[in-house]
């Protein structure tokens, strides 16, 4: 790591700190080697340096659009990080080998499904990007969600530090079952995969998943010793 690489991410992190008050603890269940698609919910813009620096020094990359480059200032940043642009709405399939690349290297690859922020921290619908992508290299999936952000603004305008809450849920592969994974069955496991998410955050950001009843794991295993999320969304973490 370089002399400027450390000294951004410590004092990005100390920024954050001043202005956030972030339950990190729950980043230690973050597994330290090894691939992984870490996959959650998309606020707004503290989501990513607040996850990144306390993730270090793991090695950790995600998808950002392409336009975000226009900004010289966070080009640099983002160059730094090693993120890997995306070009939204097409089939971007540089981005989708170099993010292949990364877990082949034993990296986090960490991604939205919802593919854009929400803004008040309901989630949307998922976009089926990552069935490929974890299917194509196996590597394991770990829900992890944030909540409390969406009131940064506000709490920015009256002086106040904002509680940036994370939780981490348990780790599961998907598993094709043989079939063809095109189309409505895409998005069938795209939604299996977001009822995961959704099961860790309070009801009431659950958005488009918050009947949890719904839930389906037809393509999802559970490692032994483990259990689905949606155990979390009946006890521990709702509200």
């Amino acid at each position: 790591m370089t002399f400027t690489y450390r000294a951004v991410n410590y004092t990005i992190k100390g920024l954050t700190e001043i202005l956030c008050r972030v339950d990190h603890e729950p980043l230690k269940r973050v597994p330290f080697h090894g691939p992984l698609i870490m996959v959650g919910n998309h606020i707004n813009f503290l989501d990513a340096p607040v996850l990144y620096t306390r993730l270090q020094p793991r090695p950790i990359t995600g998808f950002v659009k392409s336009e975000t480059w226009n900004n010289h200032a966070l080009g640099l940043l983002f160059d730094l990080w090693g993120a890997i642009p995306l070009r939204r709405g097409e089939a971007d399939i540089n981005a989708m080998r170099q993010a292949l690349l990364a877990l082949e290297a034993g990296d986090i690859l960490a991604l939205s499904p919802e593919g854009t922020r929400s803004g008040d921290g309901c989630l949307l619908r998922g976009h089926p990007g990552v069935v490929s992508l974890a299917l194509r290299s196996g590597a394991p999936i770990l829900p992890i969600v944030i909540y409390g952000s969406e009131k940064f603004k506000d709490n920015l305008s009256k002086l106040q530090r904002t509680d940036f809450h994370i939780v981490v849920g348990n780790h599961f592969y998907l598993d094709g079952n043989g079939r063809r994974t095109a189309g409505s069955v895409r998005q069938e496991i795209t939604d299996e995969i977001m009822f995961q998410i959704a099961a860790l955050l309070p009801s009431k950001y659950r958005g488009y998943y918050t009947d949890l009843h719904s839930a389906t794991e037809k393509y999802l295993k559970f490692p032994k010793k483990s259990r689905s999320n949606l155990s979390y969304g009946t006890g521990e973490f709702d509200e």
